[in-house]
């Protein structure tokens, strides 16, 4: 009986022993596998944007619009004064008519 529970002694280390190469062995295969996921994802997940140069002619073209635009602002500006003054005078000599036609003049 002592031989029969040798055996099985040493088939329990034995077993014991492999189940924690097996594990060791398992462990060092997802080590591997995560450390290969690491490497292959990337370092920098957008692009990066270049700087503009200067551009003078945008800017020339910006300056140019907006000194046409003004100019335009300030001739309308100027025509709505002119004929707001046209206006005012033609109603005072339309006003001064009627009083006139009013006391028979």
């Amino acid at each position: 009986m002592s031989d029969a529970l040798a055996k099985a002694e040493a088939a329990a280390s034995e077993a014991a022993v492999n189940t924690a190469a097996v594990q060791v062995a398992l462990a060092a295969v997802e080590l591997a596998k995560l450390a290969n996921s690491q490497q292959q994802a990337p370092a920098c997940q957008h692009q990066a944007v270049p700087a503009s140069q200067f551009d003078a002619k945008k800017w020339l073209v910006i300056g140019g619009v907006a000194c046409v635009c003004s100019l335009a602002f300030a001739l309308a500006s100027i025509a709505i004064a002119i004929g707001a003054c046209c206006a005012t005078g033609c109603l005072l000599i339309l006003r001064s008519m009627w009083r006139d036609f009013q006391k028979g003049r």
